[in-house]
């Protein structure tokens, strides 16, 4: 298995990510993918580095979905037929709750999400965003996902291929992967996880504007298709074809 770590300005705490992660899947590997940080994050990708982490820089800022596709790529390229399991660097996701998701993935072949509980202290900004895009997933696909958002996502091998050919560069990324998701039957299996802020989510680079339009803007455009029927779709979903989402005994490797 390989565990993707996309990063942006991180923080100190990752390289004890990278250890903590090891700890926990012993058989797994670390890739972090950084999205143009700059000379600033030097330091602490190297960090990184030194503690096992296979460590990819762009040059250039393009966003949460294009680095993501990065991954994926050098993850079919480099270790083919290995599972994935997202993990965002910013302290929200608990090691034990990616275990429990890298392992429903694994136990059920398909596309397994961390969805948080929302209980404690949340942001209202958090909170009341959640509650929207969820309602709003659910009115356009009719498929109850209980959190959108979350970053804390295991793939199997067999999806690597079909998740670079969904549009996004952006934090709308992870929408259009479930909504293609949706729109092309595939299993969801969602994995309750705890909810964790730190500092009220000040390390978050989600724009509540900006990306707050890319994430809504495929979901009107799936929901417009929906009630146009099929032969009038027009929201850019992705053709190609899709892969069994359980992959093989042959393919299954750490």
């Amino acid at each position: 298995m390989i565990v993707l770590v996309p990063v942006y300005r991180p923080g100190d705490r990752l390289p004890r990510l990278v250890v903590d992660l090891a700890a926990a899947l012993p058989a797994a590997h670390v890739v972090v993918v950084d999205d143009g940080s700059g000379p600033t994050a030097a330091g602490v990708l190297a960090a990184a580095r030194d503690r096992g982490a296979t460590v990819l820089r762009r040059r250039v800022n393009r966003g949460k979905g294009i680095v993501l596709k990065t991954g994926f790529r050098y993850v079919a390229g480099h270790h083919p037929g290995r599972d994935v399991v997202c993990v965002d660097a910013d302290g929200q996701h608990l090691i034990p709750d990616v275990v429990r998701v890298a392992n429903r993935m694994r136990d059920t072949g398909a596309l397994a999400l961390g969805v948080r509980r929302f209980d404690g202290e949340v942001p209202p900004r958090s909170r009341l965003g959640n509650t929207v895009t969820r309602a709003a997933f659910r009115l356009a696909t009719g498929v109850p996902v209980r959190d959108t958002q979350t970053g804390l996502r295991a793939y199997p091998a067999g999806l690597l291929g079909w998740l670079r050919t969904v549009p996004g560069e952006r934090f709308e990324y992870e929408m259009n992967v479930l909504l293609h998701a949706a729109r092309a039957g595939l299993p969801i299996a969602q994995v309750p996880i705890a909810t964790r802020y730190q500092g009220g989510n000040a390390s978050s680079h989600f724009s509540s504007l900006t990306d707050s339009a890319r994430i809504y803007g495929p979901l009107a455009r799936f929901a417009a298709a929906r009630l146009l029927g099929p032969d009038r779709r027009g929201d850019g979903v992705a053709s190609a074809e899709v892969t069994s989402s359980r992959p093989t005994p042959a393919t299954r490797t750490p």
